[in-house]
């Protein structure tokens, strides 16, 4: 079927024309002739990226009198970017039309929507807290509304507007028609179906709640600590990934963008505490794609309607698990393959089944990458990057004489070895002896006894060393997020030992053991002690009798290498290491 076909207006088709539309999606082909009917009310239930802002949109522009500038169509949606992006598709929509379109939303001056909604508009685009605003102050008048779509409803109740929704239906005529757009529908969806419809006509692409069928879920058993190395390593192993982080809250999705940022990645936070100026220029930096991953939570999941999003890793699962379906909703658009990654812990497995069981579809078991498989990932997509390198000529040809000469010494695989490892040792080096972050289903770190294994792994201290290595003691472990590859980096860092000084490295829940060779022994103990490590003050002694006792309160900073360092991988090193869980969720499961 064609859009000719469906019976839109003239003016309505050469915008289409003109955009290069040429068939209709499943929920624009059942929906849109439809609602060029007269009277009608609608429930169209399809997953994001199946075009249900042109389902909706179409027919309205086709349907309103260009006569009048009254509000003849009110569309209410859940976050401010959404709002914008349907006002910017309606007027794209409506080129050749005479339709004036006015978004209305929080956070950015209401005198000047209060300006252009007196000016006169055709169609208001609003979120529900600032059009009841602007009901109560009798700026809108809702009396003359024929049109009134409820998009993305499930997320408006979520989000808590079902009082603002009732409030502004009731100001609206009892003769209009009312269209319903969801990705689900639990019963808050159906009971406003049942209250504000008549015999309305339902559509639904695929199941109720049914996942876009494009999308492979994957999900990934790690330790809590553990969250945001894996997330880490899930980036360096795709390095082409334009996507999606989310977070559950405001706190830990500004924290994980900061650690990213300041460790060489691409990365922004979007959250509620970001101005409406700071939200439009990080979605605009995401949209022209001069930001590689945006780190978001769930409030931002509705807007975020961009094409080409190839990963959505989520940090952790929301609390409501319909919401899953709208985060990995924002990969696999338009007919393209997604994948939508998933962390969890030993505790959450549960949450994986209640999912599978609600979209109908089935995750695969990941595991987190290891070392070996990310660098050659990373050198591969190197080696690519410079045979695709453009070459200028005429720019490069006087010094080519002198750099011949230089390299005359140097066999052709010599000069590709020394190339390749003056862009690639840092990674090398960054995730040597990095560990195995995959954890086993069942069991969580944070309910083993501590007291019995620190017991046990002290004994291992007192253990015959290899000839000519001295064993050190460390005063941290696994709960303060200490890892082989983070203790590595703290030893090298403070000594300028090459990583191959190192021997054996043992990492216990309270502390650590690791060996080198003798003759480092004084220079370690000098330089090593008091270094700073996630906060915590590295203690070291020779392991010899009983190992002191860790612990204590300590501070500081010190930056360490990082795999994005600087050239190929992105700016100077910086802090690494697993952080020590996530605290906001930790405090808001044991309110419940």
């Amino acid at each position: 079927m064609t859009f000719e076909e469906l019976g839109l207006r003239r003016e309505v088709l050469k915008s289409l024309k003109e955009l290069g539309f040429e068939a209709p999606t499943p929920i624009q082909e059942q929906a849109i002739p439809y609602l060029l009917q007269e009277n009608c009310d609608f429930v169209g239930l399809a997953q994001t990226g199946t075009g249900k802002t042109a389902a909706f949109g179409l027919p309205l522009i086709n349907n309103i009198d260009t006569h009048s500038k009254l509000p003849q169509g009110l569309i209410i949606c859940p976050t401010r970017e959404l709002c914008l992006q349907i006002s910017k598709d309606l007027q794209t929509y409506a080129k050749f039309i005479d339709c004036s379109i006015t978004a209305v939303y929080g956070g950015t001056d209401i005198r000047k929507q209060i300006t252009d909604i007196k000016r006169g508009t055709s169609i208001i685009v609003a979120t529900p807290g600032r059009l009841v605003d602007l009901i109560n102050r009798k700026v809108i008048v809702l009396g003359q509304v024929k049109y009134v779509i409820l998009d993305e409803a499930d997320e408006m109740l979520n989000m808590g507007f079902k009082e603002d929704i009732d409030a502004i239906l009731d100001t609206t005529p009892v003769d209009k028609n009312v269209w319903l757009f969801s990705a689900t529908m639990p019963n808050e969806v159906a009971r406003i179906a049942r209250t504000y419809m008549t015999d309305p006509l339902e559509i639904s692409i695929g199941h109720k709640n049914q996942s876009n069928e494009n999308i492979d879920h994957i999900y990934y058993m790690v330790k809590e600590r553990d969250r945001y190395e894996a997330v880490k390593r899930l980036i360096d192993f795709n390095p082409s990934i334009y996507g999606l982080i989310f977070c559950r809250t405001k706190n830990e999705t500004a924290a994980v963008a900061a650690k990213l940022a300041k460790e060489g990645y691409n990365a922004e936070p979007l959250h509620g505490d970001l101005t409406q100026a700071m939200r439009d220029t990080v979605m605009g930096r995401f949209r022209s794609k001069e930001l590689q991953i945006l780190v978001a939570t769930d409030v931002a999941a509705r807007g975020l309607d961009i094409d080409n999003i190839t990963h959505v890793i989520n940090y952790n699962l929301p609390d409501d698990i319909e919401n899953y379906t709208h985060r990995s909703g924002r990969t696999a658009r338009a007919g393209k393959k997604g994948e939508s990654l998933v962390l969890v812990n030993g505790k959450e497995l549960f949450k994986i089944k209640a999912i599978e069981r609600q979209m109908r579809s089935t995750f695969t078991v990941g595991n987190i990458p290891n070392a070996e498989e990310i660098c050659e990932i990373q050198l591969m997509r190197l080696i690519e990057k410079t045979i695709n390198t453009e070459v200028k000529e005429h720019d490069i040809k006087k010094f080519m004489p002198q750099i011949v000469s230089e390299f005359e010494s140097l066999t052709k695989e010599e000069v590709i070895k020394k190339f390749v490892s003056a862009e690639f040792n840092r990674f090398i080096d960054y995730y040597h002896r990095a560990g195995d972050l995959n954890a086993k289903a069942g069991r969580d770190d944070n309910n083993e006894n501590r007291g019995d294994r620190d017991r046990g792994d002290r004994d291992r201290g007192n253990r015959s060393r290899e000839e000519g290595k001295t064993r050190f003691f460390v005063s941290i472990g696994k709960r303060d997020g200490l890892n082989p590859g983070a203790l590595l980096r703290v030893i090298c860092d403070a000594t300028a030992l090459k990583s191959d000084k190192i021997g054996k490295i043992d990492i216990m829940t309270s502390f650590s053991f690791f060996e080198a060779d003798e003759e480092y022994t004084e220079r370690i103990l000098r330089n090593v002690n008091g270094q700073n490590y996630e906060g915590h003050n590295v203690s070291i002694e020779v392991s010899a009798a009983k190992p002191a006792n860790s612990g204590g309160s300590f501070k500081g900073g010190k930056k360490f290498d990082s795999p994005r360092g600087s050239g190929r991988f992105g700016g100077d090193a910086k802090k690494v290491g697993a952080p020590r869980g996530n605290e906001d969720f930790n405090r808001k499961r044991n309110r419940r």
